[in-house]
């Protein structure tokens, strides 16, 4: 039997809404290096995301210290009202996921902040990983971009 997005995108997303804020940060690590290979295609060749502007947003991001990097990130996935949390919120779910893949690179290459190496997920979010990759690549980046769009803070909500 196949699951259509409709059968599961609400447990993915709900499973994913109810972890830490590490935790989720930890699950899109683990996104980019488990599923990277069939994930990450989507993000830099997608037709609506605008590189120019995540590549602007991420260069901010790489210009801070490590311990800024991270805060930065908690603060994208808490929806904390911040300048980066502002511009991200502007950006297209496509764009987002965008970012989101160049800061993986970048965590792979040390130049954001790198996961400690003896950082697992937790069993609620390996779950989560196991859902996501148990869907068809459609479905993986259409949950993704869901997962990413409701982070940072939209200018609209701006008092």
């Amino acid at each position: 039997m196949t699951s259509t997005t409709s059968d599961i995108d609400p447990q993915i997303i709900s499973n994913f809404n109810s972890l830490s804020t590490d935790q989720k940060l930890a699950f899109l690590w683990y996104v980019y290096k488990e599923v990277g290979k069939s994930i990450t295609p989507a993000a830099p060749g997608a037709s609506t995301a605008s590189p120019a502007i995540a590549e602007g947003i991420f260069g901010q991001v790489l210009d801070m210290s490590h311990e800024e990097q991270l805060q930065v990130q908690r603060e994208l996935v808490e929806r904390k009202d911040s300048p980066i949390s502002h511009m991200y919120g502007a950006l297209s779910d496509t764009t987002k996921l965008l970012f989101w893949y160049l800061l993986a690179q970048g965590m792979d290459r040390s130049e954001i902040i790198p996961m400690p190496e003896d950082y697992t997920l937790d069993s609620q979010g390996s779950e989560c990983l196991s859902q996501l990759q148990a869907l068809e690549y459609s479905e993986q980046i259409t949950v993704l971009r869901e997962l990413v769009e409701g982070m940072g803070v939209e200018p609209s909500a701006a008092a």
